[in-house]
């Protein structure tokens, strides 16, 4: 059966080929896929994939199903883009790799062996698709997730970091700067009392914790006193329970800054927190164990190393979850016009094939070896039980 899930894979190629580079030549901006959601969830469709379309409220989410029984295991597909850089993420890797995993298993496996699900999963650069589907109910049903993800080498176990996101907008009163400031109250002074607040609390911060922002507002002109300035942070660390003592330390750095310059404070929080990846060594080795049979080495990282943020840790709350890396060059790193370009060259297609093969071969070890379930299982559960 392996060997008949590498074969159906080569056998798609060039239509997986074809999914990443019409991603790549139309690239949609988060909860705007609507070419290729339709791509996606089509070519499952014409496969004879059962296709839910808007699932979780969002127009272009999907749920494509075939089979019967359990496990339940899911696919995901993200597909969306970054504003002016395209697929500098490998979104359209992801999806074609995804979609590629599932028709081969609807070839190989029977119909009663399990349920594979590929779910296409919008606007995860703005941390919201996976975090509205499992809000949803969408994962409820799902034994087991996973999806892979171009980067610059081959990794399997890599960590990700929790995130919430913060506004901060302060409201002050406008004079003129030089003839008039003792009637002014500066909303700029207070946005700029915030960073350096922050940049003070750094020091006391853990080591896994970043907190880092952008001034979205600072006045009008420089001889008017800003009336109105404004602020947006990202706040990440390694566990929610630190994040919740990140965010105060952080709002109460804001209050100051207000107090300091007389300014009123209005504060607005991203109700999307995103969770960090819960690792799950057990599925990890599985995977590892496909790669080993496929011959591939992985490259060597620490789980804590260059770690960004993902809605698919929301996944991973609920769900046992992998999600490794597929290679697409040394020295290539995501969100540049260089990554971009490599999704959809000769190393852009072989990470499409080594991500539809590895997955596909996961899925079918899961299916075939209720042992391998039950130790998956049995540590996402204990992990679960310390939190």
């Amino acid at each position: 059966m392996k060997k008949a899930l590498l074969e159906r894979v080569d056998a798609m190629e060039e239509l997986l080929a074809t999914i990443a580079s019409d991603l790549y030549h139309n690239p949609e901006l988060p909860l705007q896929e609507y070419r290729a959601s339709d791509l996606l969830a089509q070519t499952l469709a014409s496969a004879g994939f059962g296709v839910e379309r808007q699932v979780a409220g969002m127009d272009t989410a999907f749920r494509a199903s075939w089979g019967a029984g359990r496990p339940e295991i899911a696919i995901l597909a993200e597909m969306d883009a970054l504003p002016n850089m395209g697929h500098a993420c490998g979104h359209n890797v992801i999806a074609a790799a995804a979609v590629g995993a599932g028709l081969a298993l609807r070839q190989v496996l029977p119909e009663d062996a399990g349920r594979v699900v590929v779910l296409g999963t919008p606007a995860e650069e703005i941390g919201y698709g996976k975090v509205e589907m499992v809000r949803a109910g969408i994962f409820d049903s799902i034994d087991f997730a996973m999806m892979v993800h171009p980067s610059s080498r081959r990794y399997v176990v890599r960590g990700y970091l929790g995130l919430a996101k913060y506004r901060f907008t302060f409201l002050g009163r406008a004079a003129h700067a030089a003839a008039y400031p003792e009637e002014g109250i500066n909303a700029l002074d207070a946005v700029i009392q915030t960073f350096n607040a922050i940049n003070a609390l750094r020091q006391q911060l853990r080591q896994d914790v970043r907190v880092h922002g952008i001034i979205t507002d600072g006045g009008i002109a420089p001889n008017i006193i800003p009336d109105r300035a404004a602020c947006h942070f990202y706040l990440r660390a390694d566990d929610l329970v630190e994040l919740e003592k990140v965010r105060e330390r952080v709002i109460a750095c804001a209050e100051g800054a207000a107090v300091a310059t007389g300014c009123r404070l209005e504060t607005e929080a991203d109700p999307r927190v995103l969770a960090p990846l819960r690792i799950n060594m057990a599925f990890s080795a599985l995977y590892s164990s496909q790669l080993k049979f496929l011959g591939l080495e992985e490259n060597p990282i620490p789980v804590d190393k260059n770690r960004g943020s993902s809605d698919i840790g929301n996944v991973s709350q609920v769900v046992p979850t992998i999600h490794p890396h597929v290679p697409l060059g040394a020295g290539l790193h995501i969100h540049t016009e260089e990554f971009a370009k490599a999704t959809i060259s000769p190393k852009g297609r072989a990470a499409v094939l080594e991500g539809a093969k590895a997955l596909a071969l996961t899925a079918l070890e899961l299916i075939c070896t209720p042992e391998l379930r039950q130790n998956i299982r049995a540590e996402f559960n204990s992990a679960e039980l310390k939190q």
